[in-house]
Parts: structure tokens; C-alpha cells; sequence
């Protein structure tokens, strides 16, 4: 496999996002208004002397919410460049480029990836600080970075976004529709807020052993993905089932 091949791919794609602004919209106005968002929500719980242990472990759960945020992200990202080419019809002649099919899939992963990881890195550093800038009184010193945010960053984050756009690529060989996409992909993070409102509702915590074991089931289920896209998503299974 020639990656130089996978990113030209990828660099078409980055050029039609900059081109949807719906894209735009949602993949910086979101995290941006969840990055501030949740320390504004911070902020009145410190105010109305909550138990320092209680502002712990909502800064915990919000940091939890950037796999979750991943997950979105990059369905949203990976429905428009795999799906947008079957709806367009320009699929057909991207198959005939001198590129085989491990090279187009890894384009389109590299697409749906990378924007989405760096603005989360991005909108994670703003949340960092404001959410230190708010409790810092409160806590007696800065909350952030920590191991954990750590972890969630570096580790949960990538497998949860690998996640979206393995699904996304599964989900775009049975429809036709954008928003339907999007809808399907929606339905199947339903489990990462169950896991967000126990960690909410104290039920359980957000330590390294649980991020590992959350992180060790997103990289089994990312392993059984991968090879399921990577069967669906080949030239004969494309011009013969993907109507």
C-alpha cells in the first residue's frame, strides 16, 4: 500500500469539507460550545458550594464526553466522504483510479480522522483551562492535565473515532441518504452515554482502570470493524451492492 496514494485521496476530501458548510458548522461550533459550555456548568456548581469530591467527578464525566464527541464527529465527517461519493456518483470513477482498496479506504479513513481529532485536541485544550480557571479556588490547585484526560486523549479518543468511521463505512453500503446515515450512527453510541450518566450519577468512576477496560472493549470492537469494512468495502462489493 502506497500512502502518498491514500493522501491525495484525503486532501480531495479535506477540500470538499472546507466547501460544506454544514460540515464546518458542525465540526468546530460544537466542540467549541461543549469546551466552554461544560465549564460555565462548572462554574455555577462552585458557587453554590457543592463537595469538592461532587466537582471532581463532573470534571471526570465531561472529560469523558470527548469519546463520545469523537464518535459524532467523526460519523458525521466519514458519512459525507464515503456516502457523498455514492450519492454524487463519483464513486465509480474514484474506483478507477490507479489505487487499490486497502489505499481508497485509508484515504477515506485519514479524511474522516484527522479534522476530527485535531479539533478535539484543540476544543480539549480550551476546556482544560477554563474548567482549571473556574475551580482552581475550589479544588486548591489545577484539576488539569491529569493521567486521565491524558488517556482519554491519546487512547479512547482515536478508538472511538476508528469506531465511527468503520461503522460509517458499513452503514454506506445499505443506504443512500446523508441523514439517515447520521441517524443509524447516532443510535449506536447510545451505549457511551449510558457509560456518561453513570459516571454523572457517581455510580461509577472515571479511574485509569475503567478508561482501560473502556479503551481494551473500543479496540476489540475496532478490530472486528476493521475487517468487516475492509471486506464491504471493495470494488466488487461497490459496484455490485452498493445501490
Amino acid at each position: 500500500m502506497k500512502l502518498w496514494k491514500s493522501w491525495v485521496i484525503a486532501t480531495k476530501d479535506f477540500s470538499i469539507f472546507r466547501k460544506k458548510k454544514r460540515i464546518l458548522y458542525t465540526l468546530i461550533i460544537l466542540p467549541l460550545l461543549i469546551s466552554i459550555g461544560l465549564p460555565i456548568i462548572i462554574s455555577f456548581m462552585t458557587q453554590i458550594d457543592n463537595p469538592t469530591t461532587e466537582i471532581i467527578s463532573l470534571l471526570n464525566a465531561f472529560s469523558y464526553f470527548y469519546i463520545i464527541l469523537a464518535f459524532i464527529q467523526s460519523s458525521t465527517l466519514a458519512s459525507y466522504s464515503i456516502l457523498g461519493e455514492k450519492i454524487e456518483q463519483s464513486l465509480e470513477p474514484l474506483l478507477a483510479t490507479p489505487t487499490t482498496d486497502s489505499e481508497l479506504l485509508f484515504g477515506k479513513t485519514i479524511a474522516s480522522f484527522l479534522p476530527c481529532i485535531g479539533v478535539i485536541y484543540a476544543s480539549s485544550i480550551i476546556f482544560m483551562i477554563l474548567s482549571d480557571a473556574v475551580t482552581y479556588n475550589t479544588i486548591g490547585y489545577l484539576f488539569f492535565p491529569n493521567l486521565s484526560i491524558a488517556f482519554i486523549l491519546l487512547l479512547a479518543v482515536p478508538l472511538s473515532s476508528i469506531l465511527s468511521i468503520q461503522l460509517s463505512v458499513i452503514i454506506s453500503s445499505r443506504v443512500n441518504d446523508v441523514r439517515t446515515a447520521n441517524q443509524l450512527g447516532s443510535l449506536l453510541f447510545i451505549p457511551f452515554i449510558g457509560v456518561y450518566l453513570l459516571l454523572v450519577t457517581n455510580v461509577i468512576s472515571l479511574n485509569i482502570i475503567n478508561l482501560f477496560v473502556i479503551s481494551i472493549v473500543l479496540f476489540l470492537i475496532d478490530a472486528v470493524l476493521f475487517y468487516i469494512s475492509k471486506a464491504i468495502f471493495r470494488r466488487d462489493e461497490i459496484l455490485t451492492k452498493w445501490k
